[in-house]
Protein backbone atom coordinates (compact mmCIF):
# COMPACT_ATOMS: atom_id res chain seq x y z
CA UNK A 1 0.00 0.00 0.00
CA UNK A 2 3.00 2.18 0.60
CA UNK A 3 4.22 1.72 -2.18
CA UNK A 4 1.10 2.44 -4.36
CA UNK A 5 1.01 5.88 -2.26
CA UNK A 6 4.73 6.63 -3.02
CA UNK A 7 4.05 5.75 -6.83
CA UNK A 8 0.44 7.80 -7.13
CA UNK A 9 2.82 10.84 -5.31
CA UNK A 10 5.58 10.46 -7.86
CA UNK A 11 3.23 10.78 -10.70
CA UNK A 12 1.00 13.64 -9.32
CA UNK A 13 4.42 15.32 -9.06
CA UNK A 14 5.49 14.62 -12.46
CA UNK A 15 1.97 15.62 -13.96
CA UNK A 16 2.31 18.82 -12.06
CA UNK A 17 5.74 19.77 -13.32
CA UNK A 18 4.92 18.82 -17.14
CA UNK A 19 1.74 21.14 -16.64
CA UNK A 20 4.36 23.89 -15.24
CA UNK A 21 6.08 23.38 -17.98
CA UNK A 22 3.68 23.74 -20.95
CA UNK A 23 1.16 26.37 -21.02
CA UNK A 24 -0.88 28.39 -23.32
CA UNK A 25 2.13 30.76 -24.41
CA UNK A 26 4.53 27.73 -24.95
CA UNK A 27 2.01 26.75 -26.85
CA UNK A 28 1.44 29.56 -28.71
CA UNK A 29 4.82 29.39 -29.47
CA UNK A 30 4.98 25.94 -31.21
CA UNK A 31 2.32 26.78 -32.88
CA UNK A 32 4.22 30.06 -34.76
CA UNK A 33 7.47 27.66 -35.22
CA UNK A 34 5.72 25.46 -37.13
CA UNK A 35 3.54 27.60 -39.31
CA UNK A 36 6.46 29.74 -39.89
CA UNK A 37 8.19 25.65 -40.94
CA UNK A 38 5.39 25.74 -43.18
CA UNK A 39 5.34 28.76 -44.71
CA UNK A 40 9.45 27.94 -45.88
CA UNK A 41 8.82 24.56 -46.80
CA UNK A 42 5.52 25.48 -49.39
CA UNK A 43 8.17 28.35 -50.70
CA UNK A 44 10.61 25.26 -51.34
CA UNK A 45 7.52 23.88 -53.91
CA UNK A 46 6.64 27.40 -55.59
CA UNK A 47 9.81 27.87 -56.60
CA UNK A 48 10.46 23.93 -57.87
CA UNK A 49 7.52 24.32 -60.29
CA UNK A 50 8.68 25.74 -63.20
CA UNK A 51 6.36 29.27 -63.98
CA UNK A 52 5.05 27.79 -67.34
CA UNK A 53 3.65 24.83 -65.41
CA UNK A 54 1.64 26.20 -62.81
CA UNK A 55 -1.58 26.01 -64.72
CA UNK A 56 -0.65 21.96 -65.91
CA UNK A 57 -2.43 18.97 -63.99
CA UNK A 58 -1.39 15.60 -63.52
CA UNK A 59 -5.03 14.36 -65.21
CA UNK A 60 -7.99 16.02 -66.24
CA UNK A 61 -10.69 16.85 -63.80
CA UNK A 62 -8.66 17.61 -60.77
CA UNK A 63 -6.98 21.15 -59.77
CA UNK A 64 -4.08 22.54 -61.68
CA UNK A 65 -0.85 23.56 -59.50
CA UNK A 66 -2.10 27.24 -59.78
CA UNK A 67 -5.46 26.06 -58.17
CA UNK A 68 -4.03 23.48 -55.82
CA UNK A 69 -1.67 26.35 -54.23
CA UNK A 70 -4.72 28.55 -54.31
CA UNK A 71 -6.63 26.73 -52.89
CA UNK A 72 -3.82 25.84 -50.10
CA UNK A 73 -4.35 29.63 -49.67
CA UNK A 74 -7.66 30.28 -49.10
CA UNK A 75 -8.23 26.84 -46.20
CA UNK A 76 -5.29 28.77 -44.84
CA UNK A 77 -7.05 32.20 -44.58
CA UNK A 78 -10.44 30.88 -43.82
CA UNK A 79 -9.73 28.61 -41.02
CA UNK A 80 -7.09 30.29 -39.35
CA UNK A 81 -9.48 33.09 -39.11
CA UNK A 82 -11.82 31.28 -37.02
CA UNK A 83 -9.14 30.42 -34.96
CA UNK A 84 -7.30 33.84 -34.60
CA UNK A 85 -10.30 35.94 -34.30
CA UNK A 86 -8.90 38.29 -37.55
CA UNK A 87 -11.32 39.43 -39.97
CA UNK A 88 -10.13 37.74 -43.30
CA UNK A 89 -8.10 38.72 -45.95
CA UNK A 90 -9.60 38.99 -49.30
CA UNK A 91 -13.57 38.07 -48.47
CA UNK A 92 -15.27 37.19 -51.33
CA UNK A 93 -12.52 36.43 -53.67
CA UNK A 94 -12.53 33.02 -54.93
CA UNK A 95 -8.65 32.94 -55.80
CA UNK A 96 -8.60 29.62 -56.94
CA UNK A 97 -11.15 30.40 -60.00
CA UNK A 98 -9.72 33.70 -60.44
CA UNK A 99 -8.03 33.51 -64.28
CA UNK A 100 -5.79 36.45 -62.88
CA UNK A 101 -4.59 34.68 -60.21
CA UNK A 102 -2.93 31.74 -61.91
CA UNK A 103 0.36 32.96 -62.41
CA UNK A 104 3.87 31.68 -60.38
CA UNK A 105 4.15 35.75 -59.24
CA UNK A 106 0.59 35.80 -58.08
CA UNK A 107 0.24 32.27 -56.49
CA UNK A 108 3.78 32.96 -54.93
CA UNK A 109 2.08 35.95 -53.43
CA UNK A 110 -1.67 34.98 -52.18
CA UNK A 111 -0.22 31.86 -50.64
CA UNK A 112 2.75 33.84 -48.55
CA UNK A 113 -0.14 36.20 -47.75
CA UNK A 114 -1.85 33.73 -46.52
CA UNK A 115 0.44 31.93 -44.38
CA UNK A 116 1.42 35.57 -43.14
CA UNK A 117 -2.26 36.16 -42.28
CA UNK A 118 -1.97 33.13 -40.20
CA UNK A 119 1.23 33.23 -38.55
CA UNK A 120 0.46 37.26 -37.57
CA UNK A 121 -3.00 36.41 -35.93
CA UNK A 122 -1.59 33.32 -33.89
CA UNK A 123 1.17 36.23 -32.85
CA UNK A 124 -1.66 38.92 -32.13
CA UNK A 125 -3.87 36.50 -30.28
CA UNK A 126 -4.08 36.03 -26.50
CA UNK A 127 -3.08 32.28 -25.67
CA UNK A 128 -5.42 31.94 -22.98
CA UNK A 129 -8.54 31.98 -25.35
CA UNK A 130 -6.95 28.83 -27.50
CA UNK A 131 -9.72 26.46 -25.83
CA UNK A 132 -12.95 29.04 -26.31
CA UNK A 133 -15.39 27.78 -28.85
CA UNK A 134 -15.63 28.90 -32.40
CA UNK A 135 -19.44 28.08 -33.85
CA UNK A 136 -18.70 28.09 -38.21
CA UNK A 137 -21.81 26.27 -39.67
CA UNK A 138 -22.72 23.59 -37.74
CA UNK A 139 -19.01 23.45 -36.28
CA UNK A 140 -18.42 24.82 -32.91
CA UNK A 141 -14.78 24.01 -32.33
CA UNK A 142 -12.26 25.69 -29.98
CA UNK A 143 -9.29 28.01 -31.10
CA UNK A 144 -6.91 25.79 -31.05
CA UNK A 145 -8.65 23.16 -33.29
CA UNK A 146 -9.58 25.55 -36.09
CA UNK A 147 -5.76 26.58 -36.35
CA UNK A 148 -4.87 23.09 -36.32
CA UNK A 149 -7.23 22.29 -38.88
CA UNK A 150 -5.85 25.15 -41.26
CA UNK A 151 -2.08 23.63 -40.36
CA UNK A 152 -3.65 19.81 -41.94
CA UNK A 153 -5.51 21.67 -44.57
CA UNK A 154 -2.10 23.30 -46.04
CA UNK A 155 0.17 20.03 -45.27
CA UNK A 156 -2.59 17.79 -47.08
CA UNK A 157 -2.76 19.71 -50.08
CA UNK A 158 1.19 20.93 -50.42
CA UNK A 159 1.75 17.07 -49.90
CA UNK A 160 -0.72 16.97 -53.13
CA UNK A 161 1.68 18.85 -55.04
CA UNK A 162 4.53 16.36 -55.02
CA UNK A 163 2.94 14.79 -57.88
CA UNK A 164 2.39 17.61 -59.95
CA UNK A 165 6.09 18.47 -59.33
CA UNK A 166 7.25 14.88 -60.50
CA UNK A 167 5.08 15.11 -63.51
CA UNK A 168 7.08 17.78 -64.87
CA UNK A 169 10.43 16.08 -64.10
CA UNK A 170 10.97 18.17 -61.24
CA UNK A 171 12.21 16.63 -57.91
CA UNK A 172 10.27 17.51 -54.71
CA UNK A 173 11.67 19.75 -52.29
CA UNK A 174 13.03 17.26 -49.25
CA UNK A 175 10.67 16.67 -45.80
CA UNK A 176 10.93 19.71 -43.62
CA UNK A 177 9.76 18.01 -40.49
CA UNK A 178 11.76 20.05 -37.68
Amino acid sequence: MKKMMAIAGLLFFVTQQANAQFNNDSLKAQLIKDWERAKAYTAEYLAAMPADKYTAKPVDGIRSFSEQMLHLAQGTIGLSANGTGKTRIYPGYNMEKSATAQSKDSVTYYVNASYDFAINGIKEMNAATLSELVKRGNLNESRLSWILKAHEHQTHHRGQCTIYIRFQGVTPPAEKLF
